[in-house]
């Protein structure tokens, strides 16, 4: 049985679990747009037909960053029956 004084407890371990999915979805975009973001300069400085395909390769690992969101926000907004006292 939870009650409604460990309730507390247990919305800060999804605040932190939240809080870790966007962070370390952030981290992994930023190390995989770090090597596109090279390439996609050094091709178009050599071949200007080539930015639409480069900005289109530079939106790929941002959509991490968006589900690590959409994680976050399911953990904060959805899980909130832990608010009320439960019984197993």
């Amino acid at each position: 049985m939870v009650l409604a004084g460990d309730a507390g407890i247990l919305y800060g371990l999804l605040a932190v679990g939240a809080g870790l999915a966007t962070g370390l979805a952030g981290i992994g975009a930023g190390v995989g747009e770090q090597g596109i973001g090279a390439a996609v300069v050094g091709v178009v400085a050599e071949e200007p037909g080539f930015l639409g395909k480069g900005l289109f390769l530079m939106l790929l690992p941002e959509t991490l960053i968006i589900f690590g969101l959409a994680v976050s926000l399911i953990l904060m907004f959805a899980w909130t029956p832990f608010l009320t006292t439960m019984s197993p």
